[in-house]
């Protein structure tokens, strides 16, 4: 769920977010398209909300009763009591319809958000003398994948091993750089077999995050059932049944 993520959405459209909170709101619009998606989706949703509800007192009634379900979602306190006239009804039936749909993800599809767990990485050949080794590690522990690419990229030059192309190639698909991680993973599970289903796995992801899920199926059922994972493999091949 994604729960966070609407709030956010509505903050920003609200003018709600600090100068820097802006800032880095923009920049994942700019650089994360399943991001720009579904705000886009958020503002056509609240778009339609708005042609609807075109009273302002509608709109004052609908804005109220969103905040209690929203008080009552996350329990952070006693949600208020809106008292409203009988014709505000429907508009609030309405609200709590269309924002369940956002609240409780009513979709058929699996989200990659659900299953994108990039890890830690901690490198066993690591050197103290190894620079752009030290910097790929540290970028990527603190979920900077755009930067830590090119620091994979001049180990990579220098020496390539499966562990360093590894979180090389999870760092592109955190970045939205999907041929490039297609490549990456193609290689690693034709050559070696300790990441040959790490790297199934994140192909399946690949085409997850693309929406692509016929994609996604066809290789999670590739996946050796050997694979440490393998529950999660399964988790994800029922939800897209």
């Amino acid at each position: 769920m994604n729960e966070e993520r609407y709030i956010l959405f509505d903050q920003y459209l609200q003018g709600e977010l600090t100068i820097e909170e802006r800032n880095s709101f923009e920049k994942q619009v700019s650089e994360n398209e399943e991001f720009a998606a579904e705000f886009r989706t958020f503002k056509e949703v609240l778009a339609q909300l708005d042609n609807k509800f075109g009273y302002e007192q509608e709109r004052e009634a609908f804005k109220e009763n969103l905040s209690a379900i929203s008080d009552k979602h996350f329990n952070k306190e006693r949600p208020k009591v809106v008292l409203m006239r009988p014709w505000y009804y429907a508009a609030a039936a309405s609200v709590a319809i269309l924002f369940g749909l956002f609240f409780f993800d009513y979709h058929q599809n699996p989200s990659f958000n659900d299953y994108n767990h990039p890890g830690q990485a901690h490198f066993t050949e690591r050197s103290n003398t190894n620079a752009d080794l030290i910097e790929a590690e540290k970028t990527f522990n603190n979920r900077k994948f755009k930067e830590a690419i090119p620091f994979f990229e001049a180990v990579l030059k220098n020496k390539k091993t499966a562990e360093v192309q590894y979180y090389y190639g999870v760092s592109l698909l955190q970045a939205n750089q999907y041929k490039k991680a297609e490549t990456v993973f193609n290689e690693l599970k034709s050559g070696s077999a300790v990441f040959k289903d790490k790297s199934l796995w994140n192909l399946a992801l690949i085409k997850l995050k693309q929406k692509d899920y016929n994609g996604c199926k066809h290789i999670l059922q590739t996946i050796s059932q050997e694979y440490e994972d393998y529950d999660e493999v399964q988790e994800l091949l029922r939800a897209l049944d």
